[in-house]
C-alpha cells in the first residue's frame, strides 16, 4: 500500500479485548484517510453481536474500504479417531451425541461459531470445548485429550503433516493448494458451509469518497500482487476476489458475515454481555 500511495504506512498495534481497544480508539479518528483500521472478524462482525457496551458501532463508525484475505478454519481429529472422512465423523457423532469433544479458540470465537453452524447443518452434536486460542488448544488435540478441533489452517496444517492429527475438511470455497488431498466442507457434503477468519480495511465514517478511492485502489493492488498472493496462499490463506477488495464488495461481505455470525450466536445461546 505504501508503494501505491507514495507515503509510508505505519502499523500501530493496540492489543486488547478481542480487538475492541483498537476499534474504539479508531472510531474517534479523523475522517481524512490518514488513519485506517486493519480489522478482523472480532471487532467487525463478532464482538458487536456477543458483547455489550463496545464503545463503537461498525455500521455507524466505519466505512468499508476493501477485504484483503481469508484464512479458512479446518476440522481436524486426533489420529485415534476412527474417521477418515467428514461423513464418517458425522456418523460417529450422531451415533453418540456429545462424544466428540471439539476444541475452539474460545467461546464466541469464529471457530466456536463454526462448530455451532456445523452442528446445525449436519446434526452432528460435536461437544464444544473452549480454549484461549488455537495454539492453546493444540497440545490437548495432539495428546488426544480432545477428539477434534476447529481451528485456523495455520495451526492445524503442521500437525496434519506430522501425522498427529487428520484434517477432514477445510472451510474454504474449494480445495487449497497447500493441502489438495483434503476436501472443503461443501465438497464433503455440507452445502454452502464456509468458515474463515478474515482481514480487511475500514476508514472512519464520513471519510469522503475521493479519499476512500485511492485507499481502495491500494488494497486492490496489494490483493493482486503476485508475491503477496503466493506468500499468503502458501500459508493456506485465500486472497479476496477483485470485487471483495472494493468498498461495495467489502460492505456486502461484511453484511453476509454479520448475518452468519448472528445466526450462529443465536444457536449457541450467546447474548451481549
Amino acid at each position: 500500500m505504501a508503494e501505491r500511495l507514495g507515503q509510508p504506512v505505519v502499523v500501530e498495534n493496540r492489543a486488547g479485548a478481542a480487538g475492541n481497544v483498537a476499534a474504539t480508539a479508531f472510531a474517534r479518528a479523523k475522517a481524512d484517510g490518514y488513519a485506517i483500521f486493519l480489522g478482523s472478524n472480532g471487532p467487525l462482525t463478532v464482538n458487536p453481536v456477543i458483547q455489550a457496551n463496545l464503545g463503537y458501532d461498525p455500521a455507524r463508525d466505519f466505512t468499508p474500504v476493501g477485504l484483503f484475505v481469508r484464512t479458512p478454519n479446518v476440522l481436524a481429529v486426533h489420529r485415534s479417531v476412527p474417521a477418515r472422512t467428514l461423513a464418517e465423523l458425522i456418523a460417529l457423532a450422531k451415533a453418540a451425541p456429545g462424544s466428540i469433544s471439539t476444541g475452539s479458540s474460545g467461546t464466541g470465537s469464529t471457530s466456536h461459531l463454526a462448530i455451532e453452524s456445523f452442528n446445525a447443518a449436519t446434526g452432528a452434536a460435536l461437544q464444544h470445548v473452549p480454549y484461549g486460542s488455537g495454539g492453546a488448544m493444540a497440545p490437548d488435540l495432539i495428546a488426544g485429550n480432545i477428539k477434534a478441533g476447529m481451528t485456523e489452517i495455520s495451526t492445524a496444517l503442521p500437525l496434519h503433516r506430522e501425522g498427529a492429527v487428520r484434517i477432514l475438511a477445510t472451510g474454504s470455497a474449494g480445495r487449497l493448494a497447500v493441502i489438495p488431498e483434503v476436501p472443503s466442507f461443501e465438497e464433503a457434503g455440507v452445502p454452502g458451509f464456509r468458515a474463515a477468519a478474515f482481514v480487511g480495511i475500514v476508514a472512519p465514517a464520513g471519510t469522503p469518497a475521493e479519499v476512500v478511492a485511492p485507499l481502495a485502489a491500494a488494497v486492490a493492488a496489494a490483493v493482486a500482487d503476485p508475491a503477496n498472493r503466493r506468500r499468503l496462499e502458501e500459508m493456506g490463506s485465500e486472497m479476496a476476489s477483485a470485487e471483495e477488495a472494493t468498498p461495495a464488495g467489502f460492505a456486502a461481505f461484511l453484511a453476509r458475515e454479520g448475518a452468519w455470525t448472528r445466526a450462529a450466536a443465536d444457536r449457541a445461546g450467546l447474548r451481549p454481555g
